[in-house]
């Protein structure tokens, strides 16, 4: 399911105005939304979105900045989603309880498949996993929870930014040589783009030893219902343990799995 645009979510308001609407705050609203839509925005972008002059649109960014909402890139000047709108997104899916609804169906996943399971999500150029269940084998990939990875590092982050648009993709990496984990990891932006044209071909992401030497993953995105949220499901497991047909098998189960996510979340 397609993410919502920023026109559904502004008719998802009441509908009717208040009685003594303050415009700079309305504007400073509509400017987050639009950050819900984009990875950043620049000067220009906004001043066209609200239509106001350029000063007008620096002073709405300028207060964001200062509450911490959006920050800007010192390499690009375009103004990025702050720690402040970060911490209130993470506080509603705490608020949604995605550990406690994920937490029988990881219990599955891992009955399933004998190995490590984790759900993450998008954050900028990282991913952070917010849900986990570790493998009862003795040797096992240890649970990342609450910890994040560079998202290209990542199947969980690749399946995710193949959901991105090719100008989101761009202004989340303006530099076109990527920071690596280990020697296996992608190096450059375009690299990246072709193994996430991959990902939409066949609908999940793989990642063998590109964040950690040893380690070897499984993802797929979880769809998107009410929530609105991007998620992704993963199974991780030692790299000798990664046979094709351990990639297929992981990949049929983590597909239901996102499915049977997406409803619980609805």
């Amino acid at each position: 399911m397609q993410k919502p645009s920023l026109a559904g979510m502004e008719r998802d308001s009441t509908g009717k105005p208040p009685q003594y609407p303050i415009e700079s705050v309305d504007n400073a609203l509509r400017l987050l939304l639009l950050l819900g839509e984009r990875s950043e925005i620049r000067l220009t972008d906004a001043s066209e979105y609200l239509r106001v002059a350029s000063s007008t649109a620096h002073r709405l960014l300028s207060m964001l900045q200062y509450r911490g909402f959006v920050r800007q890139d010192p390499a690009s000047k375009a103004y990025q989603p702050g720690p402040s709108l970060t911490n209130v997104a993470f506080a509603v899916h705490s608020r949604m309880d995605i550990p406690r609804t994920a937490a029988p169906i990881l219990r599955q996943l891992v009955d399933t498949l004998q190995e490590t399971v984790h759900v993450g999500t998008l954050d900028g150029r990282l991913v952070r996993f917010i849900a986990a269940l570790e493998s009862p084998s003795a040797v096992r990939v240890i649970s990342r929870l609450g910890s994040t990875r560079p998202a290209h590092c990542t199947s969980t982050g690749k399946v995710l930014l193949a959901g991105l648009s090719d100008d989101e993709l761009d202004q989340l990496y303006p530099d076109p040589h990527l920071e690596p984990l280990t020697e296996h990891s992608v190096r450059t932006l375009t690299e990246l783009r072709t193994q996430l044209a991959e990902v939409r071909k066949s609908g999940f992401a793989i990642s063998r030893q590109e964040s950690e030497e040893g380690v070897a993953s499984v993802a797929v995105a979880v769809p998107q219902g009410g929530s609105g949220i991007r998620l992704a499901l993963n199974a991780s497991a030692p790299s000798y343990r990664f046979r094709p047909s351990d990639v297929r098998e992981a990949c049929s189960a983590l597909k239901d799995a996102a499915a049977e996510l997406a409803r619980n979340l609805g």
